[in-house]
Order: C-alpha cells, then structure tokens, then sequence
C-alpha cells in the first residue's frame, strides 16, 4: 500500500522491501493459480487422451488408449496430478505438451518474444497517443477536438479488439492493400526479415494499442484539465511562464500521476486482448499456444500459460506503484 510522506523521495532500499514484500505474497496466488487450472481442466469435458490421439483414436482399441492415457498421466487423480507438475516446475522442468509435442518450455520460448513485441508495441502506441491527445483535449476543453476524441473514446471502450482487427484488415489490407493481412512475413518468404517483421506488426500493434488508447487518454485528459485549474498551475501563469511551460512542465506531470496507477491494472485487458488480436492476425505468440492447450486440456502447457499471464498480471501492479512512487515525491513505499 502507497503512503504519503512529507516531501522527500523515497529510498531505493524502500523500493527493494516493496518488490519483495509483493514477491511474497506472490508465491502464494501462483500455487492457487496453477492448482485452480487442473481442477477446472480435470472438470472439463474434453478428454486429453482423445485430442492427443486425433484421428487415430476413432480407430485404436480401449487397450491402446488406456496405455496412452498412463503416459499423458491423465489417469492420475487430481491433486497427485497437480502435485507432479509443480514439483517437477521448481526443477526447471515444465513437462512435454501434448497438443505441441514437444517440450512446454520450448513452446514458450519459441512464442513469447512475439508475444512481448506485440504487447509492448501496443502499449507505447495507448501510452503515447493517448497522452498526447489527452493534453491536447485538456487544454480546449469543449472544443472540436476535446468532443471528436472524447466520443471515439467512449465508442472504442465497447469496441471489441476482434472486431477492430476485423475492420482493420477489411480495409488496409483488403481495400487499400497497402498492408499484410496477418501472420509474420510474406507468403512466399522462407526467411525472417526485420522489413517484414516490422510491416507485419503495423496492423496487429495498432489494433491492440488503439483498443487499449481510450483508458489512457481519458485518464490524462482528466488529470490535465484538474491540474489546470490547481493553484499552483494557475501561480506559474500569473508569474508569466509560457502555456507550453505551464502545459508540460506543471500540469502534465500532475496530470499523468493517476494514469501511471492505471497501467497496471490494463495488463489483463491487454492480456486477453493480445490473444484475441493475435488469432485474428495469426500473429505466431502465445495465444494459439493457449486455445489449442485449453481445447486439448494439454496440462502442463495450460498450467505454465496461466502461471506466466498471472505473474506479468502482478509484475504490472508492481510497476505502476513503483512508477507512482518516482513521480511523486510525496510517495512512500512503506505503509
């Protein structure tokens, strides 16, 4: 919990007791958190023995398929299940998915670089643009822009980001053609190149980030057009600063402190939206690695996913209390 104190910046020693203090409690939510995946995949309908068979479990005997089913685990009861899993994690062994046949540590190596260039490219185009449309919004405030913005604002928040990506490949890469429609290079293209890389992310990033830019950008403009009208802000005019020093220097730094609480609390949306946006891309991230191991109650690589997802969950809440903390002088780390 942030506490005020009386106008000096906390230590870094501080920083540190916080960063493992919420290390702690951390530990705790994992568990649950893997144990809480097994239960609801055990409870599933989908059998793992099944998927993992395909085709040829329409044709293989009871026999066939209890001796596979003994080599998934899968007729382990619940609890011992888990309990193999977890102690076999803490190793560094993550298991073998079934669904990818091979290693889960693999898989996600192989995914989650995509997945974090994805998400970051995102989140800088929602931070940027909707800082800067905020401040520009904040400062006319009932003007042309302020209600142009702000309505596409509200309009976007009920946007669903499959429906945006839907819409954006319709008409740059359908209409205009002046972009790809998806995955990571081109169709006939063997090696991966930064050119393509880059011109494949457009799309993906700017749907992802601009279904994220409304939450930001009110934030900031509510923060800026507040700050504005703050004593202190109005004594930097009356001392004749100029509206650029006044804007940038007093009330935006005043104005970013709420915004900078809010970009851990999006990790999840930007989670789940990443997901959708890299399906309706076939941007190759982690998100068709958790539809198929969902569909295919694939154990491990759920368990490993989830664990993954709920720590950059609770990493966001750590550093948008950290980042509120180095903004704001006031600010301790200690309550």
């Amino acid at each position: 919990m942030i506490v005020k104190q009386a106008g000096r910046r906390p230590p870094w020693g501080a920083m540190a007791r916080m960063a493992g203090r919420r290390a702690l409690f951390a530990v705790p939510v994992l568990l649950m958190v893997t144990f809480a995946v097994f239960a609801v995949a055990a409870a599933s309908p989908f059998d793992p023995v099944k998927a993992y068979a395909g085709t040829a479990g329409l044709t293989a005997s009871q026999e066939n398929l209890d001796q596979l089913r003994a080599n998934l685990g899968a007729d382990q009861p619940l609890v011992p299940r888990w309990w193999d899993w977890l102690t076999s994690a803490l190793t560094g062994d993550l298991g073998d998915s079934s669904v990818m046949r091979q290693p889960v540590a693999d898989v996600i190596v192989e995914r989650i670089g995509w997945s974090a260039l994805l998400a970051a490219t995102a989140f800088a185009v929602a931070i940027l643009l909707g800082t800067a449309l905020g401040v520009l919004a904040a400062r006319r405030r009932g003007g042309w822009l302020d209600r142009c913005v702000s309505s596409a604002a509200y309009t976007l928040e009920a946007a669903p980001a499959f429906w945006l990506g839907l819409l954006a490949i319709w008409f740059f890469a359908l209409e205009l053609d002046v972009l790809p429609a998806g995955g990571l290079t081109d169709t006939a293209s063997e090696t991966v190149t930064p050119g393509q890389v880059a011109s494949h992310l457009v799309l993906p990033a700017l749907v992802l980030g601009v279904s994220q830019l409304p939450w930001f950008f009110l934030y900031v403009r509510q923060g800026v057009a507040d700050a504005l009208d703050e004593d202190p802000v109005r004594g930097a005019r009356a001392r004749g600063l100029s509206e650029r020093t006044v804007l940038l220097g007093h009330a935006l730094r005043s104005g970013m402190l709420p915004m900078l609480t809010l970009i851990g609390s999006r990790v999840p949306e930007l989670i789940t939206g990443a997901l959708l946006v890299e399906s309706v891309f076939s941007w190759p991230g982690i998100a068709a690695a958790t539809v198929q191991a969902a569909t295919s109650v694939d154990f491990p690589l759920l368990a490993a996913l989830t664990v993954l997802a709920t720590a950059a969950v609770l990493l966001g809440n750590l550093l948008s209390d950290l980042l509120y903390g180095l903004a704001d002088p006031r600010v301790g780390f200690d309550g």
